[in-house]
């Protein structure tokens, strides 16, 4: 056994540390190998690592070795009186090789082996034992006489040999002890060597004893202490308990070091100021700083447990966190000065994500909304006033015509900055509340605590009011052009942070009804839009930008029918005025506008047709519905698109079509690959007014009805359209093409009809080579084989009477003498003459499946 590693030294101590707590006096003799079995068994059950102890490995071959044949053998015997119906059962069978290996002669051997050699270990470790507990006793004097010296070493290193910490275990004596040395009133030198002491114990034995309640409250106390370096070491002490134990025992700390920093925060040694910075180089800030990130790190991981825990205990955790991030200096007069601990919780976890996990799940959502709405409802009063404050400073500055401070941009700085000044702090808490508030409204319980009511603002701050507020900040807030994103810019920037909310607000149904289908919200979103059709003078950083955000908005609420709806007819769904036409008529005057190139601030933009093509994608979730058509038909739109798509046609003649080679990227320039992309574009929203009757006669009208159709074959060839409703939506597009003569023709001349027809084919015919068969193939009963059933709806729906006679008239069937087994159809005409007039034997040999395919055509 001498090949035994440390994790075995460590099974071995465990083992032995068991049996020294169940024997519960000194050891003067080996313990008995069932007490060892015992142990073994239940840490097999405990320890995941369990099997992979090479003592462990090595018990199981000892045994295999010694009783391996004789089970063996049992088992053989068993099984042939299993076959003539002496012994059933698989447990009867068990059990009974059981019986029969321990009433073996070979077992009895080996377990007076066992036991000779349990003897041997289990005397030398605890000789080992008292050894390390004289070396222990050796080197705490050592440690007195160097404290009385002036020089004090740091025993409660990682560094310490496992075997010495799981041996330290802690009586209630010595608890008791402990907690009467931790006492503020003794000494420093007594307080450190407890404190040492302490680090040594495990923490469940500490948490769960009787003394735990005076101890939390003198590691309270010690994590005030002057000597930097002994509160340093309590709050190790507190980062080993979250690590290592339970929730229901780590609540308990958590809630003592959240006490400890409010009563911190609500001193009179406590004079931080936002206004003069924060210097995060400071050992007192950092220190603080430390404190408040071992909240943070426990307040992401809680959740993972505490649902298995009682509620009162998470309630703890969540009211002790919602007490301390609410502390205000109300009677002060410079209370809004104060460098409130929300702060020091904004630097550390910016975006919120600790209250994003609270929130996540009903089970702690409701408690953590419940408390907020009772006690606590000045932490949503100050995130919002926030908000507001940032959007006041912004606009002033806009207004100003001076740029704002981009406090988001000082995450580029290549230098190391350890300070943070006033402005900076304010900024990042205003991403925090931003953050916050976005997570809080995606619930209902959270929208139930608006309207809030502020102190400086007459008028309470609505959810609405709220949204609108959110939206302005899109075109307020300092912004970047798309093309100078960068990654921790984009991150931080407020539109980049609206809009991920905004988003969010969009994919939740009833969210997006409450929150964003309301006129006021429309209208903010609209603002930039209108004031520049308007003429008017147009104070937004980054145009562009702004305008790509708010199409993209605009896009989700056209996309879902209520968002539609509001497009269309307003809030309530009045008549519409000529003095405040609804969103609809604002957003396609100004898409006209765009492809016009009548925009005066926007002409010789890089990203001008990344605009254009967001407002027709917004125009286009309209016109694909016949309401939103009827609205959008007296504008012509489809006019203004085909005459832009035929200027695009002329300056792409010249253009070379991209080929997949590696050269590709050189052979083309940069403004070619732009023009087609344009084009693309262009044509693709032709092709979106086919999904309604009138929309495609609209089409027929521009022109462009053969090159969208080959636009929609050379998309669907090269499998673009990989969403399920894109797929949709093409299926109805040719349905209402094949409605049309000239459409059944230009499906015909695109290849489309041929490709379908093949694919048919194949799924029919030819089947998958690659399929191994193990069984027969059972004879389909469905009245359409499942692999054929997407292919014969698309016949179905393609073949309308206007299509049939454009496909079919003046045709003759082929009727051919011979047909070869490589013929494929390519036609209608040939999978008539192929599968349903089958009127010779050459047609019916020409099939592989005979049955299944002339059905098929039959039906």
């Amino acid at each position: 056994m001498s090949h035994f590693t440390s994790e075995d030294e460590a099974l071995l101590q465990s083992m032995l540390r068991q049996l020294l707590q169940s024997v519960k006096e000194k050891i003067t003799g080996a313990p008995s190998v069932e007490c060892a079995e015992e142990i073994l068994l239940h840490l097999e059950e405990t320890d995941e690592n369990f099997h992979n102890y090479e003592f462990v490995k090595y018990l199981r071959q000892y045994i295999n070795n010694t009783v391996g044949s004789v089970i063996e053998e049992e088992t053989e015997k068993c099984t042939s009186a299993q076959n003539q119906g002496e012994v059933s059962g698989y447990d009867t069978l068990v059990q009974h090789v059981t019986k029969k290996t321990r009433e073996s002669k070979e077992y009895r051997e080996m377990m007076h082996a066992l036991k000779n050699v349990m003897m041997v270990v289990v005397e030398s470790l605890i000789n080992k034992f008292e050894e390390d507990q004289m070396r222990n006793k050796e080197l705490d004097s050592k440690t007195k006489k160097e404290h009385q010296s002036g020089y004090y070493t740091d025993n409660c290193s990682d560094s310490d040999s496992s075997f010495n910490q799981s041996y330290t275990f802690m009586s209630q004596e010595q608890l008791q002890l402990l907690v009467e040395r931790l006492d503020p009133i003794q000494s420093k030198e007594v307080r450190q060597e407890a404190l040492q002491t302490l680090c040594f114990a495990p923490p469940s034995d500490i948490l769960n004893s009787e003394s735990w309640p005076n101890l939390r409250k003198h590691l309270t106390m010690s994590l005030s202490d002057p000597d930097a370096t002994f509160s340093e070491k309590v709050l190790r002490f507190y980062a080993k308990t979250f690590s290592s134990s339970p929730f229901n025992m780590t609540r308990e700390v958590y809630t003592s070091l959240a006490r400890h920093l409010e009563l911190y925060f609500l001193s009179g040694e406590y004079s931080l100021r936002i206004s003069a910075g924060l210097d995060v180089s400071n050992a007192d800030i950092n220190h603080l700083l430390k404190k408040v990130r071992l909240l943070n790190e426990y307040q992401k991981e809680a959740p993972s447990s505490w649902i298995r825990h009682p509620e009162k205990y998470m309630e703890e955790v969540v009211e002790s966190t919602l007490s301390l991030f609410s502390v205000k200096h109300e009677p002060n007069p410079a209370s809004a000065d104060f460098l409130s601990p929300i702060y020091f919780l904004a630097l550390l976890d910016i975006k919120a994500v600790w209250f994003k996990k609270w929130t996540h799940a009903y089970y702690s959502r409701a408690v953590v909304l419940r408390l907020l709405e009772k006690k606590y409802k000045s932490l949503v009063n100050a995130a919002v006033q926030q908000c507001l404050d940032y959007f006041e400073f912004c606009k002033a500055a806009v207004n100003k015509n001076s740029r704002v401070n981009g406090f988001s941009q000082q995450h580029c700085s290549d230098t190391q900055n350890f300070s943070y000044t006033g402005p900076e702090l304010q900024y990042v808490y205003f991403v925090h509340s931003l953050c916050l508030l976005g997570r809080l409204l995606v619930y209902k319980q959270g929208r139930n605590l608006f309207p809030v009511q502020l102190k400086n603002k007459k008028d309470s701050v609505s959810v609405t009011d709220l949204l609108v507020l959110f939206t302005q900040l899109i075109y307020y807030s300092p912004s970047y052009p798309k093309t100078t994103f960068a990654a921790h810019t984009d991150n931080y920037s407020p539109a980049s942070l609206v809009m991920d909310i905004l988003q969010v607000f969009c994919d939740q149904t009833g969210c997006a009804a409450e929150c964003l289908y309301t006129d006021a919200v429309i209208d903010a979103l609209l603002h930039p839009i209108q004031s520049l059709l308007s003429g008017t003078e147009v104070c937004i950083n980054c145009l562009e930008t702004t305008l790509i955000d708010v199409a993209d908005i605009l896009a989700r609420i056209a996309a879902v029918e209520d968002g539609l709806s509001l497009l269309l007819y307003g809030e309530n769904e009045k008549t519409v005025k000529d003095d405040s036409p609804t969103a609809v008529h604002v957003i396609v005057q100004f898409t006209k506008k765009l492809l016009h190139d009548d925009i005066s601030l926007l002409s010789g933009s890089e990203i001008l047709p990344v605009v254009k093509g967001a407002f027709i994608f917004v125009c286009r979730q309209m016109y694909r519905t016949c309401e939103g058509l009827r609205v959008l038909i007296p504008y012509g739109l489809h006019e203004s698109i085909g005459e832009a798509w035929k200027k695009t046609s002329l300056l792409s003649e010249g253009v070379p079509t991209p080929v997949s080679s590696a050269d590709s990227t050189s052979s083309i320039s940069l403004e070619s690959k732009n023009i087609l992309l344009w084009k693309e574009t262009l044509l693709d929203a032709l092709l979106n007014f086919s999904a309604t009757p009138k929309g495609l006669f609209l089409l027929h009208s521009t022109g462009a009805m053969n090159d969208c159709v080959n636009f929609m074959f050379s998309s669907l060839s090269k499998k673009l359209q990989t969403n399920e409703y894109e797929e949709f939506g093409n299926r109805v597009i040719v349905t209402q093409m094949a409605t049309t003569p000239t459409g059944a023709v230009a499906l015909q001349s695109s290849g489309f009809i041929k490709a379908l027809v093949t694919e048919l084919w194949a799924l029919l015919e030819c089947g998958k080579d690659d399929l191994r068969i193990t069984q027969p193939k059972s004879t389909p009963v469905d009245p359409i084989d499942q692999s054929c059933q997407k292919s014969f709806l698309s016949l179905i729906n393609l073949l309308t009477y206007p299509a049939v006679f454009e496909l079919l008239s003046k045709q003759d069937i082929p009727n051919k003498p011979m047909y070869s087994l490589r013929e494929v159809p390519t036609d209608i005409i040939d999978i008539i003459d192929r599968l349903i007039i089958l009127n010779s034997e050459a047609k019916i040999h020409s099939l592989f499946s005979y049955e299944q395919s002339h059905i098929f055509g039959l039906r």
